[in-house]
């Protein structure tokens, strides 16, 4: 199964992945954020699809080394096994339209706005260099996002602000798929992309 776990920067996507996969023996997290190294904010769809996802799907073990690891010498491989039972890819856009057949289920982690950037430019350092950067960012975010509203065709949405999940009710979710999702879609809807509507 190759779920993807999406939301804005700083939304607790990879704590939500990570716990997700700490239920499942032998699960794999990926990270958008390798695949993306030294490339475009967002248009690496297309090296996750080639080196990732397409493999997995024909049961092929993947070890892949994103062109820019090449180019800077940057050591190792995302490696995952094709027997691995779960496979989270998660990061800014990786439910996009354009993946989504790759993918099994699919999770929208929401955050509050405010509380999403300060913990992002905390984790980057704090300084002035990583809010600049944070707002750069959250600019080429917010115009993905807004045209591609990846939370409207999400499995499962989760709240990602103040606590995270219980990663067995997340589990519960995919395996009922529409039915099983029910409660949890009940979580607010973004009503847009940057006024940090939800308070959850």
């Amino acid at each position: 199964m190759i779920v993807g776990v999406d939301g804005r920067q700083g939304s607790g996507k990879t704590a939500s992945a990570e716990s997700l996969a700490a239920t499942v023996p032998g699960a794999v997290v990926v990270h958008t954020d390798d695949v993306a190294w030294w490339e475009s904010f967002l248009a690496w769809d297309h090296l996750l699809a080639a080196g990732v996802l397409v493999p997995l799907r024909r049961g092929h073990d993947v070890s892949y080394r994103p062109p820019a690891w090449d180019r800077r010498d940057r050591p190792g491989a995302i490696d995952v096994p094709a027997t691995a039972p779960l496979v989270v890819v998660e990061g800014v856009g990786v439910t996009r339209r354009g993946l989504t057949t790759l993918l099994d289920a699919t999770v929208w982690v929401q955050a509050d706005h405010d509380e999403a950037t300060r913990r992002g430019v905390a984790r980057d350092g704090g300084t002035p260099e990583a809010a600049a950067f944070w707002q750069e960012w959250a600019a080429e975010e917010e115009r993905f996002l807004a045209a591609d509203r990846p939370w409207e065709r999400a499995t499962v949405r989760l709240c990602g602000t103040p606590g995270l999940l219980d990663p067995m009710t997340v589990l519960g979710g995919l395996s009922g798929a529409e039915n099983g999702s029910a409660a949890l879609r009940a979580l607010p809807e973004p009503a847009s992309i940057a006024d940090g509507a939800c308070r959850c």
